[in-house]
C-alpha cells in the first residue's frame, strides 16, 4: 500500500522541451543489466558493489567527453584482489572492461557498452610520507584533496590540472595529466615512484618487493620485457624519435620510453601504465615524489601587441625561474572582461593581434621573491608592454586572476548554442614555435566557425582550445571531423607536434595515434598491449584502434530541460562537494538522468522506471543547498532544478497545506519547542523509535525521526530594548526552537543569549524584537518547493524587517547562516516592485560578518579554549563569511578545519527526514573529527550544529556561544 503523504514519482514532469533523441536508452534496459552478469558479479564484490539498475547505467554513461555508451553493468570492487578477480572473470567469459574514476576523462576514456569497473568508489586513502616528500596515494582520492593535506607540510604532487578539485589521482596518472606549473619532470611518469598494480591474468604486482619477485610472478612476461627492452634500445633512430617526441607533453600514444628510462622490467611496467588510460592494467596504489611549494608568490599580467611577441618572451621568463606562464589572445580577454572581477576593463577594447601571459613568480621568503621579481622585470626590461607590470602578492587577487585563467570553460560552455557540445582540445608544439603555430591555430579556428579562444601553458608549447558544434547536425559533424583533418595537417605534419598533450588519447584521438607516430612505432604500441593484453579485455578502441572512425561515433546528445542546469557540461566537478555523492547520485548524475528522461518517449517503460529511481536518489536526496554552484563553471544550482520537481509533484491540498502553516507558523513554532522537550525527556532512542512507526505509515520524506542526540528546548528569549541598539537581532526559528547542545561546558549561553551579551560587552547592544515569534526566512517552504507559501513568509518578514529596522535605518543580524543566505539571496527573488524598492532599503547582516567587523575588536579574549574544530557551513560559503568565521574561532584558541569538511548535508530538516544523507556528506569530515584532537567544535548555522552532533557525535554549538564563552571577563577578589 502507497504511503500517505508520499511523494509521487509519476508526478515527475518530462522537461517542457523533451523530444525523443536517437541515442535514448533502448528498452532492454528498462529492467537493469543481466541477471546472470549481475549474480556472476555480485559473488566477487558483493551485492551492494554491483550498480545494475537503469538509472545506475545511465548516470555512468557518459564522461566529460562529447561520447556516450550504455554499460551493460557497472561493478566497484573492493580492493587489488577483487580486481584481479575481475580480470580472470573477463577472460574467462568474453568480456571487456573499462576502468573509470572521477569521469572526468575528456576524450572518451571511461565509457563502454560491456564491464564499467568504478575504481574511485572503494579505493580512497593517503599516507604523507617524509614529512611530506613522498604520498602514497590510492586512485579514488581526489586530487585536491591530496594537494590540501600536502600543502600543510609545504609540498604539493606535480600534476595540477585545471580539474584538480575533481579529477583523481587514479585518473591523473592514468592519463599523465600535466597543468599551468607541472613542467616535464613533475608529470606522473617522472615522479612516480612505486605502486601497486594488477594485470590481466590476475597477477597482483607490487614494485617495492623488487624485480626478483615479479620475475617469479611472471617469468614469461618478465623475459618478453626484456627482448623488447634490448630491441628497443638497439635501434638509434627509434631511441631518437621517442626521445624527441617526449621533449615535449604528449599523451597521444603509450610511453614505450619507459624502456630507455628503466632497466628493470618491473618498474618498466609500472611506467608503461602511467598514461596509458587502462589498457594495460589498473593501479590500486601509487606511491609519488612530490614538489616543494614557494612560500611566497606573485603574479601579473604581461599585455603585449601580438602573440608572437608574448611567446618570444616564454622561453627566457622560464629561464629567470618562472612558476607559470599562460598564454591568452584577444578574444579570451575581450571575454574576460564583465564576467571576471580581475579582468581589466580595458581589455575590452584591445587590439584583436594582442596577447598576454599571467606570469607566476615565487620563492621561499620575502627575499627570494623580490629577486624572482626583478629577473622577471630584467628580462622585460626591454618589452613593448602595452600596460605596467603590477605583481600581485595578495593572496585574494592572485586566485581571481587564476580563475579568470581557467573560467572561460565555463564562459563558453554556458554560452554555447543550444543542443551543442563543448569539446575541450589541447595539442602540443615545439615550445620554439608557439607564437607561429598558436597564430595559425586561431585562423584555423576561425575557417571553421569555432571560438578563437586560445590559451594555454606557453613554456610547454601546450595550447588549449574549445569547439562547439552540434555532432547531431550531419553538416556539422562533417565539419568537425575536416576539422580534426586539419588540425593534425597542421600539428603532426607541420610542427611535427603532439595532438594530445595532457588530456590523454581516449576514442576522440586514437584514429590518429599513427598518423602522429608513423606505422613503425604504432606496431610497437599494439606489440605493447598484446603483451600485456593478450586476449584483449581492458579498455577496447581507447588510446589504440583499428577502426578509422571511431571518433565519430557514440555522441551524446543535449536535449533541452530545465533553465537552471541546460548549460550543464557534464564535467563533474561538481561532485566531491555534493552531500549525496555516497549514498545515491551527484549533481551532475542529476543532469544526466534528467536528460534521459528528456529523450524518453512518454509513456515508455524506461522514463517509468527513471521517474520512479529519481525520486528517491535524485530529488528526495538532494540537499538543495547550492553547495554545487561553487565549484560548478557556469555556475549551476542542481538544487533549484530539484526544488521545482518537488514543487511539481506538490498535489494542491499540500499546497493549501502549506500555505496555512506559513500563515500561522507560531503555532508550528510552539509546537516544535514542545517537541523538543519531549524528545529530551523520552531521549533520542525512544524517540526515534516513536517516530519510525509514524514514518511507516506516512513517508519519510515527510515525517521527521531522532537519528541522533537532540539539543535543549531553547529558553525565552533575552530582554533587550529598542533605545540605544546599534541594531535589530532577528533570532532564526531554528535558534528559537533549539537551545544549546546538550554536552557543551556547564554555563555555555544558547545563540541568542550570547549575541546579545557579545553586542552589550562589546558596546553594540542589539534588540530583539518582541513580535519575531512566528517569523520565519520561508526556507523550510522554498527547499520543498512550496513556493506560495515561501511567498506567503517573505512578504510577512519583509513587513517586519521594515518596521523593525525603521525603514532601513538600523541593520538586521541574523544568526543562521542559512537564513541569511535565503533572506539575502532568495527572497529578493520573490520580491515585486515596492516591495523590492523596501528590501534593497535594509542591511541585512550574518551574524558572523557582524561579529567579525563591529564586535570582536572591543572583546577581550579572556580564556584559551583549546583546538577548535570549525565547520564552514555551505550558505556561509555563498555569503562570502567563512575566512571570517575562521578568525573567531582563532581568537578563541586554535581553530582548525577538519580533513574532509564540505557540506554536511543537514540542509535545514534533512538530517531527521534523511539521516543517510548526513551520514553520506560527512563521512570524510568525520575521520578529520576523529583525528584531529579537538576540543570544541562550532559552526554558524544550528541546524548544521544539530546534523553534526546527530551523526558525528561532536557537541557542535555557535560561533556566538564559543566567542561569549572565551570572552567572559574575569572576576578576581580584591
Amino acid at each position: 500500500m502507497a504511503k500517505l503523504l508520499a511523494p509521487n514519482p509519476h508526478r515527475i514532469p518530462k522537461p517542457a522541451y523533451a523530444e525523443t533523441k536517437p541515442d535514448a536508452v533502448s528498452a532492454k534496459f528498462a529492467n537493469g543489466s543481466d541477471r546472470e552478469l549481475r549474480d556472476a558479479l555480485a559473488d566477487i564484490v558483493g551485492d551492494d558493489n554491483v550498480q545494475w539498475r537503469v538509472s545506475d547505467l545511465v548516470r555512468f554513461a557518459s564522461d566529460a567527453s562529447p561520447y556516450r555508451d550504455i554499460p551493460s553493468i557497472v561493478v566497484q570492487p573492493r580492493n587489488a584482489e577483487d580486481l584481479a578477480a575481475l580480470m580472470r572473470f573477463a577472460k574467462n567469459a568474453g568480456r571487456t572492461l573499462t576502468f573509470r574514476s572521477a569521469g572526468t576523462s575528456l576524450n572518451g576514456q571511461a565509457m563502454t557498452d560491456d564491464i564499467l569497473v568504478d575504481v574511485k568508489t572503494n579505493f580512497a586513502g593517503m599516507e604523507v610520507l617524509e614529512d611530506g616528500a613522498r604520498l602514497r596515494c590510492r586512485p579514488g582520492v581526489v586530487l585536491g584533496d591530496a594537494q590540501a593535506v600536502l600543502r600543510r607540510h609545504g609540498y604539493m604532487l606535480g600534476p595540477d590540472p585545471g580539474s584538480t578539485a575533481s579529477a583523481s589521482v587514479g585518473g591523473v596518472v592514468s592519463t599523465n595529466a600535466g597543468g599551468m606549473r607541472c613542467k616535464l619532470e613533475r608529470d606522473s611518469y617522472h615522479t612516480i615512484d612505486q605502486a601497486v598494480f594488477v594485470l590481466t591474468d590476475g597477477t597482483i604486482v607490487d614494485t617495492r618487493k623488487g624485480d626478483d619477485a615479479f620475475k617469479q610472478q611472471r617469468p614469461d612476461l618478465h623475459e618478453q620485457l626484456i627482448a623488447l627492452r634490448d630491441r628497443i634500445r638497439g635501434d638509434e633512430a627509434l631511441v631518437e624519435r621517442l626521445r624527441k617526441k617526449f621533449s615535449i607533453r604528449n599523451t597521444n600514444g603509450l610511453r614505450i620510453d619507459a624502456f630507455l628510462d628503466e632497466d628493470e622490467p618491473v618498474r618498466i611496467l609500472m611506467r608503461l601504465l602511467v598514461g596509458s588510460e587502462g589498457i594495460l592494467g589498473v593501479f590500486t596504489e601509487v606511491e609519488m615524489r612530490t614538489i616543494e611549494l614557494p612560500k611566497k608568490k606573485a603574479v601579473t599580467w604581461v599585455v603585449l601587441p601580438d602573440i608572437r611577441d608574448a611567446a618570444n618572451y616564454v622561453a627566457k621568463l622560464v629561464e629567470a625561474g618562472a612558476e607559470a606562464c599562460e598564454l591568452l589572445v584577444s578574444d579570451v580577454m575581450k571575454r574576460s572582461v564583465g564576467n571576471f572581477k580581475q579582468a581589466p576593463e580595458e581589455w575590452a577594447d584591445i587590439d584583436s593581434q594582442t596577447a598576454a601571459l599571467l606570469l607566476e613568480v615565487g620563492g621561499v621568503d620575502e627575499d627570494e621573491l623580490k629577486e624572482a621579481i626583478e629577473k622577471a622585470e630584467e628580462v622585460l626590461q626591454d618589452a613593448e608592454l602595452l600596460s605596467p607590470l603590477n605583481f600581485e602578492t595578495d593572496a585574494k587577487v592572485q586566485v581571481g586572476m587564476w580563475e579568470l585563467r581557467s573560467g572561460l570553460f565555463g564562459l563558453i560552455g554556458e554560452n554555447r548554442r543550444q543542443g551543442t557540445a563543448l569539446i575541450t582540445e589541447d595539442v602540443c608544439f615545439p615550445p620554439a614555435d608557439i607564437g607561429e603555430a598558436a597564430s595559425e591555430l586561431m585562423d584555423l579556428l576561425k575557417e571553421f566557425g569555432y571560438p578563437d579562444a586560445v590559451m594555454g601553458h606557453a613554456p610547454y608549447g601546450n595550447l588549449h582550445f574549445f569547439l562547439t558544434p552540434n555532432l547531431a547536425n550531419e553538416d556539422e559533424l562533417s565539419r568537425y571531423a575536416e576539422f580534426l583533418d586539419a588540425l593534425t595537417e597542421l600539428v603532426v605534419d607541420k610542427y611535427d607536434g603532439s595532438m594530445k598533450a595532457e588530456h590523454g588519447t581516449g576514442i576522440n584521438m586514437a584514429p590518429f595515434v599513427p598518423r602522429e607516430w608513423g606505422e613503425e612505432i604504432f606496431g610497437l604500441f599494439w606489440e605493447v598491449k598484446n603483451t600485456l593484453d593478450p586476449d584483449g579485455i581492458l579498455a577496447p578502441d581507447v588510446k589504440l584502434t583499428r577502426s578509422t572512425d571511431i571518433h565519430l561515433q557514440r555522441f551524446k546528445s543535449f536535449p533541452k530541460v530545465e533553465a537552471e542546469i541546460n548549460a550543464c557540461v557534464e564535467c563533474g566537478f561538481c561532485e566531491p562537494v555534493c552531500p549525496s555523492r555516497h549514498v545515491t547520485v551527484t549533481p551532475r548524475q542529476r543532469i544526466v538522468l534528467r536528460r534521459e528522461m528528456a529523450r524518453q518517449p512518454e509513456g515508455s517503460e524506461v522514463l517509468d522506471k527513471l521517474r520512479e529511481q529519481y525520486q528517491y536518489d535524485a530529488i528526495d536526496m538532494c540537499a538543495a543547498d547550492g553547495t554545487c554552484a561553487i565549484p560548478c563553471p557556469v555556475g549551476i544550482d542542481t538544487g533549484k532544478a530539484m526544488k521545482q520537481l518537488r514543487a511539481a509533484q506538490a498535489t494542491r491540498a499540500e499546497r493549501a497545506t502549506a500555505k496555512r502553516i506559513a500563515e500561522h507558523y507560531d503555532t508550528v513554532e510552539t509546537l516544535g519547542r514542545t517537541a523538543v522537550a519531549g524528545v529530551n525527556f523520552m531521549g533520542p532512542g525512544l524517540a526515534n523509535a516513536v517516530t519510525k512507526i509514524g514514518r511507516t505509515l506516512v513517508s519519510p520524506e515527510r515525517l521527521p525521526s531522532v537519528p541522533g542526540p537532540m539539543p535543549q528546548r531553547a529558553p525565552e528569549m533575552p530582554d533587550t530594548q529598542r533605545e540605544g541598539a546599534r541594531a535589530v537581532y532577528f533570532p532564526a526559528c531554528v535558534n528559537r526552537i533549539f537551545g544549546r547542545p546538550d554536552s557543551v561546558p556547564a554555563g555555555s549561553l544558547d545563540t541568542p543569549h550570547a549575541v546579545v551579551e557579545l553586542g552589550r560587552r562589546s558596546g553594540a547592544p542589539v534588540w530583539i524584537p518582541e513580535n519575531v515569534d512566528g517569523e520565519c526566512c520561508g526556507m523550510p517552504f522554498s527547499s520543498k518547493g512550496f513556493t506560495e507559501a515561501y511567498r506567503v513568509k517573505a512578504i510577512s518578514l519583509l513587513e517586519q524587517l521594515w518596521e523593525w529596522s525603521d525603514g532601513g535605518e538600523l541593520p538586521v543580524i541574523v544568526d543562521a547562516a542559512s537564513c541569511s543566505h535565503t533572506i539575502i539571496d532568495s527572497m529578493p527573488e520573490t520580491l515585486i516592485g515596492e516591495e523590492l524598492e523596501r528590501f534593497e532599503k535594509i542591511r541585512v547582516l550574518d551574524v558572523v560578518e557582524w561579529l567579525e567587523k563591529d564586535v570582536l575588536e572591543h572583546l577581550e579574549v579572556t580564556a584559551d579554549l583549546g583546538r577548535i574544530a570549525v565547520h564552514p557551513p555551505c550558505s556561509g560559503e555563498h555569503l562570502g563569511t567563512t575566512e571570517a568565521l575562521f578568525t573567531l574561532a582563532d581568537a578563541c584558541g586554535e581553530a582548525a578545519i577538519p580533513e574532509g569538511a564540505a557540506c554536511c548535508g543537514t540542509a535545514g530538516d534533512r538530517v531527521m527526514l534523511h539521516p543517510e544523507l548526513v551520514e553520506s556528506a560527512t563521512r570524510e569530515e568525520r575521520e578529520g573529527l576523529e583525528a584531529g584532537n579537538f576540543d570544541c567544535f562550532v559552526s554558524a548555522n544550528r541546524t548544521c550544529e544539530m546534523g553534526l552532533e546527530m551523526v558525528a557525535g561532536k557537541p557542535f554549538e555557535s560561533i556566538a556561544a564559543l566567542l561569549e564563552r572565551a570572552s567572559r571577563p574575569k572576576i578576581t577578589l580584591v
